[in-house]
């Protein structure tokens, strides 16, 4: 399971990853509990991708449990979410019993899939780097770190990953590869990081080639993506005062672009390029772009 925390307008907001369809969330803090997105989770559990379509299932469905009495749509409150086109909605919302409650009326094996992955928690490494990912942008660490240079990635993975990894923060002494294709040679490594470190970083081409270079050094054992698109963000943010809007990089996407990069960075550019804001000290940026960082990672 894939989930993220950021603030907006004061309220927390969660969106969680099941088969890759975002599932909302908003945090009450008045009850101490979550509330999540009746529509996102008719649409995964129907296997919908049409809203419309999605709407009016529950529309019907809420009708029909209704006329039965149901405890559930009583249940059922309304808060603000942010939609595909920027703009806030009311959406009718259930709290996490609301949605078992919601699941066992899809008598299916996606919707046993779905409670068995609702009901997970994620105790692995990687969920709880992620939580320490969450906490960089208010530590006082992410203004300390040197943007662009090897110490600077060394900082963040550190950060990322200390007291999960006994190698956080450290360059990796082991030859290692993926999907056949050889990362930048231990030996060679130390040259390696410092004619990366010296290439130019004054345009969006000369960030997006350094980028690439890192990518192809793979300067850890494990966590180079994610510590290395945080890094990313930071040289541009420092240089062009944008970020990368991670949300609007799809994963498959992302993960073609960067296999094509080691001989052509065109398509990871036009990516990236297409996905900069301005918003660069966004809370809720950050943050989905941790959420998305680590949802490339998942196999």
């Amino acid at each position: 399971m894939s989930i993220f925390v950021y603030l907006y307008s004061m309220s927390k907001v969660s969106i969680r990853f099941f088969n890759d369809r975002e599932v909302r969330a908003v945090w009450d803090e008045e009850y101490n509990k979550w509330w999540f997105s009746v529509l996102d989770i008719v649409a995964v559990l129907t296997n919908q991708d049409n809203y419309n379509k999605t709407r009016n299932y529950w529309k019907y469905l809420k009708s029909k449990l209704k006329k039965e009495d149901s405890e559930l749509v009583s249940a059922t409150t309304q808060l603000k979410l942010v939609a595909k086109d920027g703009k806030r909605y009311l959406s009718d919302m259930l709290d996490y019993n609301g949605i078992i409650a919601l699941a066992r009326q899809f008598p299916s094996k996606q919707a046993s899939r779905f409670i068995d992955w609702f009901t997970y928690s994620d105790e692995t490494i990687d969920g709880k780097s992620k939580y320490k990912a969450y906490a960089l942008f208010e530590s006082s660490l992410i203004d300390t770190i040197e943007v662009g240079s090897v110490k600077g990635l060394q900082q963040i993975h550190a950060y990322l990953f200390g007291g999960l990894y006994d190698f956080a923060g450290q360059i990796r002494q082991k030859n290692i590869s993926k999907s056949g294709f050889k990362f930048a040679m231990a030996q060679h490594l130390d040259n390696t990081l410092r004619q990366i470190e010296q290439m130019p970083e004054n345009t969006f081409d000369e960030i997006a080639e350094k980028y690439v270079e890192m990518n192809v050094a793979h300067p850890f054992m494990e966590g180079n993506g994610r510590s290395t698109r945080i890094w990313l963000d930071l040289i541009l943010k420092k240089r062009l005062k944008k970020c990368v809007d991670w949300s609007k990089i799809g994963k498959n996407d992302y993960l073609g672009a960067m296999v094509k990069s080691t001989t052509d960075s065109t398509s990871i550019k036009n990516l990236l390029q297409h996905a900069l804001t301005s918003e660069i000290n966004s809370h809720e940026v950050f943050m989905k772009g941790i959420d998305y960082s680590y949802y490339y990672e998942e196999t």
